[in-house]
């Protein structure tokens, strides 16, 4: 099953990714399925990114401006079904790009220049886990599909900073003690607490909640405990489709 399939997508529209635990890679997995599949697609952010390799996008646009944006996109979609944009380098980290505000991504959707925007709408500094601060995620309100990564990896560690983003609020809100294993139920309290990493999700937009690095039998265990315990609680936050994989490696499938 492809990545595309696995998420359930279909038709067109704008896809936000939040949470912790491969965002960035899952993004420019699933740009890739859809360019090669003959459709144009946009990747960007509404937070901070580290500019792209070449092999992750091909071409790539810096301009706060979104007629400027719009102006140069035919000349570049006419190499690539595929274009990463943001709106400048970081004065003091030229290294990271500097994304665009939520309304900006409305506008980019209204224009009907791509058929797919992809984006990057929650920061976790590299962690397998996280669970968002007061400001977070940045979801644009036009998103159709808001995708909520979790890191499977992470089960078994101790809740520390080197494994859970804001792992103070991961405790607060899960009831796991600092520095004690996260486990499976963890896990699913993040995904479906209101102020777990679904949180801001627009109205109408569907949830979908991407459990990732499962690249052994151990971690798909796992996964499916995660699915379980979402399952059997009695709070109800809607995830409309969830999905355990590692996208790296080729393997999705849904639950």
């Amino acid at each position: 099953m492809t990545l595309y399939q696995s998420l359930g997508l279909e038709g067109n529209g704008v896809i936000s990714i939040v949470g912790a635990g491969g965002k960035t890679s899952l993004m420019f997995c699933l740009a890739r399925e859809i360019s090669d599949y003959g459709q144009t697609v946009l990747t960007t952010t509404t937070t901070k990114m580290m500019m792209p390799r070449i092999e992750q996008a091909a071409h790539v646009i810096l301009t706060a401006s979104i007629q400027s944006l719009l102006d140069r996109t035919e000349e570049f979609l006419k190499k690539n079904n595929h274009l990463y944009t943001a709106s400048a380098r970081l004065q003091q980290k030229p290294e990271k790009l500097d994304g665009f505000e939520p309304d900006f991504i409305d506008q980019l959707e209204h224009s009907n220049v791509f058929q797919w925007i992809l984006v990057e709408a929650d920061g976790a500094a590299r962690k397998p886990l996280k669970v968002p601060a007061e400001h977070e995620p940045v979801i644009p309100a036009s998103s159709r599909w808001v995708v909520g990564l979790m890191g499977l990896k992470a089960i078994g560690k101790p809740l520390e900073p080197e494994w859970v983003f804001r792992h103070e609020r991961f405790a607060a809100i899960t009831g796991l003690a600092q520095g004690h294993p996260v486990t499976a139920n963890a896990l699913a309290l993040a995904a479906i607490h209101p102020e777990g990493i679904f949180k801001k999700t627009p109205e109408n937009a569907r949830k979908i909640l991407f459990l990732n690095t499962a690249g052994n039998a151990d971690r798909r265990t796992a996964g499916r405990e995660v699915a379980a315990a979402i399952a059997e609680s009695v709070v109800n936050q809607n995830i409309h489709r969830l999905v355990i994989g590692s996208p790296l490696e080729g393997e999705a499938f849904c639950l």
